[in-house]
């Protein structure tokens, strides 16, 4: 017989460690007393609701109803899920007698659940997690091939098909990780003891609500250890502090270029540490950066709509730049709803007639403007979901940050919420101090009436794309209008804006256009500086509508796709000029960088 892999190297005495369960269940019952006792003086309850505002059990309802139209497949699934449990259970025998077997299943590639050793040394472990793959890649094929659903219904019943299968993965209970077992019983229960700890502090920190805490928050401090390239504020209004970082050559090109983040993020993704930031590596290559940095609006600023977020947004910048500077030609930026936004930009000032300002080049970075296909968020989005959001959201004046960080995190369950429950609450672990997890914590709010429009108009109805079925700002907006320069940057993993939807904007603007696709997924493959020899990346010059045909044709290369990008935009740059700071045009300095308006952290 083979030799089994023991989990625990050491065999702890029977009465130390009855004494310290009944100590740990003391505690712990102390712990929760103390919790209910707090929540009862403030008032503070667990919310509950018999609504669906997801509207998943009618989406799961439709589909039972379909399935039972057939019986037969579903007796033919079983019997096939049968049949695997039996092969499984033969080769585990044939494991337990010391005879070599194949796995009938293995994780997928990347999977990091199942990386401990004893996943496949110990027999124990190793059938646990066959037979959970097994039953999970029956369930998701058994759901995915029911006939006659809707698109709709078809991808939420898949999504949250999805959510249940990752919830009950042997990883997330303590009886069937073999790496808290080994914790539990090396510690003597302590590991759970912290984890009941943890688990009720981010219970509390939720007002009742479950907020898992993803990062040690007291490791990084914006404008002290994060967020730290020299600049200055030398613009501000209702909606955004505009940045001018220092110069680090003597010489930069003529054209400045101005970077739109996201407004459901903070900017700084684009300017984590030295190390990783895109804003200090571009300020280095020569060019004049300014930045955006987005309020964190509250119910004052609810009415703020799409169309003052392109006033108040490009278009004052665009004009304090060329205070600053002298420049009408500026190149710009957008990342993800900061592309959608400088899309829509860009067509307004393509119908007006006057343009006192002119986008020289323009930007994306992973950012949709046709919605046909807009991936794993589009659960979460139609009539019945969107009319409850704008409910609450009109009740308060605007989404709270920490629903739509839920929403995200649920698009890489395993990643952003599994992971964090076996490390905080099994493990009783601190979590660690990562800087991207930091930036990702730190959500912020959006206006009622500005988010409600972008929801509804652009993902629901998708009528960015088509042609003068928006008008903003006294202008009809047609995206087929638009003659810029433009280089789009898509990434292969992305869940956000799927790379084949961002693709399509090829097909629209009317501009010479770069299509550049990078590997990894929204943000890893975006803030990827090229020190780090991490993810290549894929061109093309040619732009057929089809865009596997575009990747079958295209160039791999090694590496950031950062000097790719770099090479193009000196192409649009004007030549060189002496340096400019911040303050020697005719824009004054407000304050250092990173200004006032990202320090708003929502608690």
């Amino acid at each position: 017989m083979a030799d089994q892999s023991d989990i625990e190297p050491n065999i702890p005495d029977p009465l130390e460690y009855s004494r310290n369960m009944v100590r740990i269940a003391e505690q712990s019952q102390q712990l929760v007393s103390d919790f209910l006792a707090r929540n009862a003086a403030s008032g503070m309850a667990p919310q509950a609701s018999m609504a669906d505002p997801t509207n998943v059990g009618a989406a799961f309802f439709e589909m039972t109803r379909r399935m039972m139209q057939d019986p037969t497949k579903m007796v033919e699934a079983q019997f096939t899920l049968w049949q695997d449990y039996m092969s499984l259970w033969e080769n585990t025998a044939r494991r337990f007698w010391g005879q070599e077997t194949d796995p009938m299943i293995a994780p997928a590639k990347g999977d990091w659940r199942f990386r401990d050793d004893a996943w496949t040394e110990n027999h124990l472990f190793d059938y646990i997690k066959q037979s959970y793959l097994l039953s999970a890649r029956w369930i998701q094929n058994t759901v995915g091939e029911v006939e006659g659903l809707d698109d709709k219904t078809a991808k939420k019943v898949d999504f949250y098909t999805r959510q249940f299968v990752d919830a009950l993965a042997p990883t997330n209970f303590v009886m069937t990780n073999p790496e808290v077992l080994r914790e539990t019983i090396e510690s003597g229960g302590e590991n759970l003891l912290n984890g009941l700890q943890n688990l009720l502090e981010d219970l509390e920190a939720g007002g009742g609500e479950l907020k898992i805490k993803m990062v040690d928050s007291d490791a990084f401090d914006v404008g002290e250890n994060i967020a730290v390239t020299p600049g200055k504020v030398v613009y501000q209004n209702d909606l955004l502090q505009l940045l001018q970082f220092e110069p680090t050559t003597k010489k930069v090109s003529k054209a400045p270029l101005l970077i739109m983040p996201p407004w459901i993020n903070k900017y700084y993704i684009l300017d984590l540490r030295e190390k990783n930031s895109f804003i200090k590596w571009a300020v280095s290559q020569g060019i004049t950066v300014f930045c955006i940095s987005w309020v964190n609006p509250d119910e004052k600023l609810a009415d703020k709509s799409f169309e003052d977020y392109i006033t108040e947004g490009p278009l004052d910048c665009l004009a304090a730049i060329e205070k600053a500077t002298g420049e009408k030609d500026i190149n710009v930026i957008g990342y993800c709803l900061g592309g959608t936004l400088l899309a829509s930009t860009l067509a307004h000032m393509a119908a007006r007639k006057k343009n006192p300002q002119k986008v020289k080049a323009a930007t994306f970075f992973t950012s949709m403007v046709d919605f046909t296909e807009a991936g794993e968020l589009s659960v979460f989005i139609d009539e019945e979901q969107l009319a409850s959001l704008e409910e609450r959201m009109n009740e308060r004046g605007y989404l709270e940050g920490s629903e739509m960080a839920t929403t995200f995190n649920m698009l890489r369950a395993n990643d952003l919420i599994w992971s964090f429950v076996i490390n905080n609450y099994l493990k009783g672990k601190d979590p660690f101090p990562f800087d991207l997890l930091y930036w990702n914590s730190d959500s912020t709010r959006m206006p009622a009436a500005m988010h409600g429009y972008y929801l509804r108009k652009m993902y629901l109805e998708n009528k960015l794309v088509q042609p003068g079925a928006l008008k903003m700002l006294g202008t009809k907006i047609d995206l087929t209008k638009i003659k810029t320069p433009t280089f789009i940057l898509s990434t292969r993993e992305d869940h956000i804006a799927p790379w084949k939807s961002t693709y399509a904007a090829t097909q629209i603007y009317q501009g010479k256009i770069k299509f550049c696709l990078a590997a990894s997924g929204h943000i890893a493959g975006v803030v990827n500086h090229p020190d780090s020899g991490k993810y290549g990346h894929w061109t093309n010059d040619k732009l057929p509508k089809d865009p596997e045909e575009w990747l079958a044709g295209a160039t791999e290369h090694a590496g950031s796709w950062w000097p790719t990008w770099a090479k193009w935009l000196k192409k649009h740059g004007g030549g060189e000029v002496p340096a400019r700071k911040p303050g020697d045009g005719k824009l004054k300095v407000i304050e250092d960088a990173p200004g006032s308006y990202v320090q708003t952290r929502l608690t």
